[in-house]
Protein backbone atom coordinates (compact mmCIF):
# COMPACT_ATOMS: atom_id res chain seq x y z
CA UNK A 1 0.00 0.00 0.00
CA UNK A 2 1.41 3.30 -0.97
CA UNK A 3 1.13 5.70 1.89
CA UNK A 4 2.81 8.97 0.36
CA UNK A 5 -0.54 10.48 -0.88
CA UNK A 6 -1.81 10.23 2.81
CA UNK A 7 1.85 11.24 4.19
CA UNK A 8 2.37 14.23 1.50
CA UNK A 9 -1.30 15.37 2.44
CA UNK A 10 -1.32 15.07 6.06
CA UNK A 11 1.73 16.90 6.40
CA UNK A 12 0.66 19.66 4.09
CA UNK A 13 -2.73 19.88 5.47
CA UNK A 14 -0.86 20.71 9.13
CA UNK A 15 1.75 23.13 7.77
CA UNK A 16 -1.26 24.96 6.00
CA UNK A 17 -3.39 24.67 9.65
CA UNK A 18 -0.86 25.91 11.59
CA UNK A 19 0.03 29.03 8.57
CA UNK A 20 -3.93 29.83 8.91
CA UNK A 21 -3.85 29.86 13.16
CA UNK A 22 -0.54 32.22 12.83
CA UNK A 23 -2.28 34.41 9.96
CA UNK A 24 -5.62 34.86 11.90
CA UNK A 25 -3.99 35.72 15.66
CA UNK A 26 -2.65 39.57 14.93
CA UNK A 27 -1.22 42.58 12.74
CA UNK A 28 1.78 43.18 10.98
CA UNK A 29 3.25 40.50 9.06
CA UNK A 30 0.43 37.92 10.30
CA UNK A 31 -2.49 40.79 8.73
CA UNK A 32 -0.80 41.39 5.77
CA UNK A 33 -0.66 37.11 4.98
CA UNK A 34 -3.79 37.04 5.98
CA UNK A 35 -4.99 39.75 3.48
CA UNK A 36 -3.20 37.86 0.42
CA UNK A 37 -4.78 34.71 1.42
CA UNK A 38 -8.16 36.15 1.44
CA UNK A 39 -7.49 38.81 -1.74
CA UNK A 40 -6.28 35.32 -3.54
CA UNK A 41 -10.01 33.86 -2.22
CA UNK A 42 -11.62 36.37 -4.49
CA UNK A 43 -10.11 36.05 -7.01
CA UNK A 44 -10.60 32.14 -6.96
CA UNK A 45 -13.69 32.16 -5.62
CA UNK A 46 -15.24 34.44 -8.28
CA UNK A 47 -13.48 32.75 -11.26
CA UNK A 48 -15.06 29.15 -9.56
CA UNK A 49 -18.34 30.76 -9.19
CA UNK A 50 -18.29 31.92 -13.17
CA UNK A 51 -17.26 28.12 -14.05
CA UNK A 52 -19.55 26.58 -12.36
CA UNK A 53 -22.46 28.90 -13.73
CA UNK A 54 -20.75 28.68 -17.36
CA UNK A 55 -21.07 24.48 -17.00
CA UNK A 56 -24.94 24.57 -15.19
CA UNK A 57 -25.74 26.78 -18.24
CA UNK A 58 -23.94 24.53 -20.82
CA UNK A 59 -25.45 21.60 -19.25
CA UNK A 60 -29.30 23.40 -19.54
CA UNK A 61 -28.43 24.03 -23.13
CA UNK A 62 -27.01 20.83 -24.08
CA UNK A 63 -30.47 18.86 -21.73
CA UNK A 64 -32.56 21.39 -23.69
CA UNK A 65 -31.04 20.28 -27.05
CA UNK A 66 -31.08 16.64 -26.00
CA UNK A 67 -34.98 17.00 -25.62
CA UNK A 68 -35.97 18.76 -28.81
CA UNK A 69 -33.56 16.35 -30.94
CA UNK A 70 -35.07 13.21 -29.46
CA UNK A 71 -38.63 14.61 -29.50
CA UNK A 72 -39.39 17.04 -32.49
CA UNK A 73 -36.75 15.23 -34.90
CA UNK A 74 -37.08 12.07 -33.57
CA UNK A 75 -32.75 11.62 -34.65
CA UNK A 76 -31.75 12.01 -30.19
CA UNK A 77 -28.33 13.61 -30.35
CA UNK A 78 -25.52 11.46 -29.57
CA UNK A 79 -23.06 14.06 -27.65
CA UNK A 80 -25.63 16.14 -25.34
CA UNK A 81 -25.54 13.53 -22.74
CA UNK A 82 -22.43 13.04 -22.33
CA UNK A 83 -22.25 17.04 -22.22
CA UNK A 84 -24.85 16.91 -19.69
CA UNK A 85 -23.00 14.89 -17.14
CA UNK A 86 -19.07 16.49 -17.63
CA UNK A 87 -20.84 19.74 -17.04
CA UNK A 88 -22.59 18.95 -14.32
CA UNK A 89 -19.64 17.11 -12.58
CA UNK A 90 -17.57 20.08 -13.08
CA UNK A 91 -20.42 22.53 -11.44
CA UNK A 92 -20.60 20.14 -8.81
CA UNK A 93 -17.09 20.41 -7.99
CA UNK A 94 -16.33 24.30 -8.71
CA UNK A 95 -19.64 24.72 -6.34
CA UNK A 96 -17.44 23.08 -3.10
CA UNK A 97 -15.28 26.13 -3.01
CA UNK A 98 -18.22 28.75 -2.90
CA UNK A 99 -19.72 26.43 -0.63
CA UNK A 100 -17.12 26.22 1.65
CA UNK A 101 -16.72 29.76 1.27
CA UNK A 102 -20.25 30.50 2.70
CA UNK A 103 -19.97 28.32 5.51
CA UNK A 104 -22.60 26.24 3.85
CA UNK A 105 -21.46 22.56 3.99
CA UNK A 106 -22.51 20.58 6.64
CA UNK A 107 -21.26 22.24 10.21
CA UNK A 108 -20.87 21.88 13.47
CA UNK A 109 -22.95 24.28 14.47
CA UNK A 110 -24.53 23.56 18.09
CA UNK A 111 -20.47 23.11 19.23
CA UNK A 112 -19.46 26.50 17.51
CA UNK A 113 -22.44 28.36 18.33
CA UNK A 114 -22.29 27.55 22.16
CA UNK A 115 -18.34 27.60 22.58
CA UNK A 116 -15.92 30.49 22.99
CA UNK A 117 -12.71 31.83 22.64
CA UNK A 118 -9.40 28.88 22.80
CA UNK A 119 -12.23 25.96 22.39
CA UNK A 120 -14.42 27.51 19.12
CA UNK A 121 -10.92 28.52 17.76
CA UNK A 122 -9.48 24.71 18.20
CA UNK A 123 -12.56 22.97 16.95
CA UNK A 124 -12.43 25.46 13.36
CA UNK A 125 -8.74 24.25 13.29
CA UNK A 126 -10.31 20.72 13.40
CA UNK A 127 -12.72 21.53 10.91
CA UNK A 128 -10.08 22.62 8.64
CA UNK A 129 -7.97 19.86 8.88
CA UNK A 130 -10.43 17.98 8.24
CA UNK A 131 -11.40 19.57 4.96
CA UNK A 132 -8.04 20.05 3.84
CA UNK A 133 -7.23 16.32 4.08
CA UNK A 134 -10.04 15.47 2.59
CA UNK A 135 -9.76 17.91 -0.10
CA UNK A 136 -5.87 16.83 -0.79
CA UNK A 137 -6.88 13.41 -1.00
CA UNK A 138 -9.60 14.41 -3.53
CA UNK A 139 -6.49 16.35 -5.10
CA UNK A 140 -4.12 13.86 -5.35
CA UNK A 141 -6.14 10.42 -6.31
CA UNK A 142 -8.29 13.03 -8.71
CA UNK A 143 -4.87 14.09 -10.25
CA UNK A 144 -4.06 10.47 -10.72
CA UNK A 145 -7.44 9.33 -11.88
CA UNK A 146 -7.05 12.02 -14.80
CA UNK A 147 -3.71 11.14 -16.25
CA UNK A 148 -4.65 7.69 -15.65
CA UNK A 149 -7.33 7.87 -18.26
CA UNK A 150 -5.96 10.69 -20.64
CA UNK A 151 -6.19 8.45 -23.61
CA UNK A 152 -9.60 7.37 -23.30
CA UNK A 153 -11.98 8.77 -24.82
CA UNK A 154 -16.18 9.98 -24.09
CA UNK A 155 -18.92 8.32 -25.68
CA UNK A 156 -19.82 10.86 -27.87
CA UNK A 157 -17.97 13.86 -27.45
CA UNK A 158 -14.71 12.42 -28.68
CA UNK A 159 -12.26 14.40 -26.35
CA UNK A 160 -10.26 12.72 -23.28
CA UNK A 161 -11.74 11.25 -20.20
CA UNK A 162 -9.17 13.55 -18.13
CA UNK A 163 -11.29 16.62 -19.17
CA UNK A 164 -14.26 14.77 -16.97
CA UNK A 165 -11.48 13.76 -14.27
CA UNK A 166 -9.73 17.33 -14.11
CA UNK A 167 -13.05 18.56 -12.11
CA UNK A 168 -11.66 16.66 -9.22
CA UNK A 169 -8.48 18.17 -8.59
CA UNK A 170 -9.31 21.55 -9.66
CA UNK A 171 -12.60 21.92 -8.11
CA UNK A 172 -10.18 20.59 -4.75
CA UNK A 173 -7.78 23.43 -5.57
CA UNK A 174 -10.52 26.27 -5.35
CA UNK A 175 -12.57 24.34 -2.15
CA UNK A 176 -9.04 24.17 -0.70
CA UNK A 177 -8.52 28.07 -1.12
CA UNK A 178 -11.88 28.58 0.08
CA UNK A 179 -11.71 26.16 3.19
CA UNK A 180 -9.01 28.47 4.85
CA UNK A 181 -10.78 31.61 3.63
CA UNK A 182 -13.41 30.77 5.39
CA UNK A 183 -11.33 30.00 8.31
CA UNK A 184 -9.41 33.38 8.75
CA UNK A 185 -12.73 35.45 7.89
CA UNK A 186 -15.51 33.24 9.27
CA UNK A 187 -18.83 33.35 7.22
CA UNK A 188 -21.85 31.31 8.51
CA UNK A 189 -24.38 32.41 6.10
CA UNK A 190 -26.12 29.12 6.45
CA UNK A 191 -26.65 30.19 10.40
CA UNK A 192 -28.44 33.07 10.42
CA UNK A 193 -30.96 31.56 8.04
CA UNK A 194 -31.61 28.62 9.89
CA UNK A 195 -34.76 27.61 11.73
Amino acid sequence: MNLLPLQVTVAATAATVILALWAGSGGGARGAVRSAILWIDRITTGVAAVAACLALTIAVGAGLWQVVARFATETPSVWSEALVRTALIWMAFLGVALALRAGALVSIDVAHRYSTGAVRRALEAAALAAALTLLGIMFWFGWMMAQRVQFQEMAGLEVSMSWGYAAIPIGAMFAMVGAVAQFLDHRSEELETAV
